[in-house]
């Protein structure tokens, strides 16, 4: 049994207010966790129906993990638990972004930074990187 309402017809699904969100055939939607502060993209991750409900029930962010196949409290162990100030699904409910306040150091990245996106891609002089396709 489902814990949610199945996705109905495309209308439903784009224009409808009820939120049906599409898992992938893993169980699992991603989710884009942002600085409700500065509004920088911290992490992505994913949830399944469990942590997605846990998520909406708690008001905290819990996330499915794959490499662990296990659900995942966000800052349990390490203090930065992410409370959820907003959540919006995109047109087709098959991707979630939130907005999270960060408790602890209000790091978010097993490295110890504040965001997992801290690699800048550039080209061998430092500029933006470009793909060159091979012919």
């Amino acid at each position: 049994m489902s814990l949610f309402p199945l996705p109905g017809d495309k209308a439903s699904l784009e224009e409808g207010l009820l939120f049906t969100p599409k898992f992938d055939r893993d169980g699992l939607v991603t989710v884009v966790a942002i600085g409700a502060e500065k509004g920088e993209v911290l992490m992505v991750a994913h949830m399944n129906e469990e942590s997605l409900a846990r998520t909406l029930e708690t008001g905290e962010a819990w996330y499915w993990s794959r490499s662990r196949q296990s659900l995942w409290r966000k800052g349990e162990t390490s203090g930065q638990l992410q409370r959820v100030v907003e959540m919006r699904a995109d047109c087709d409910q098959d991707a979630l972004v939130i907005r999270v306040e960060v408790g602890g150091d209000g790091g978010c990245c097993h490295t110890g930074r504040h965001s997992c996106f801290y690699r800048v891609v550039t080209d061998e002089n430092g500029g933006p990187a470009r793909l060159v396709m091979a012919r």
